[in-house]
């Protein structure tokens, strides 16, 4: 059926501006010293950039094609590097993920809704 695989996109870019806005929530409640020195923040950013992470990659290529201002590739880069190389990753950069690429992304997303899915919006 043509089309049928974009039927869920709403409901993966909406996983995506849920997890945007906890990461958001956290950098807003903690400052970069504080993050750095913790182990549970930087611990909580993992997870939901993993989130965003398994969303993407549920994303159909079509849409991804449809919108190459948004990172997916590099973004899905990053969720790999944090299953499969945890001990090795460095907090600073997911502070600078977490305060620059998220707020981005969060935006490009939103978007991406509100173009191609507006009905998706109203709950």
């Amino acid at each position: 059926m043509p089309g049928s695989s974009m039927r869920h996109e709403p409901s993966f870019l909406k996983d995506i501006l849920s997890a945007c806005r906890k990461i958001e929530a956290i950098v807003t409640a903690t400052s970069e010293d504080t993050f750095l020195q913790d182990e549970v923040f930087p611990a909580a950013v993992l997870h939901h950039l993993t989130v965003i992470g398994e969303a993407i990659n549920r994303l159909s290529v079509e849409l991804r094609a449809l919108h190459p201002e948004v990172p997916w590739r590099q973004i899905v880069a990053v969720r790999h590097r944090i299953v499969h190389a945890y001990f090795d990753l460095d907090c600073q950069i997911l502070w600078d993920a977490a305060t620059g690429d998220v707020p981005q992304l969060h935006r490009q997303v939103l978007d991406i809704l509100t173009t191609e899915f507006p009905d998706s919006l109203v709950d």
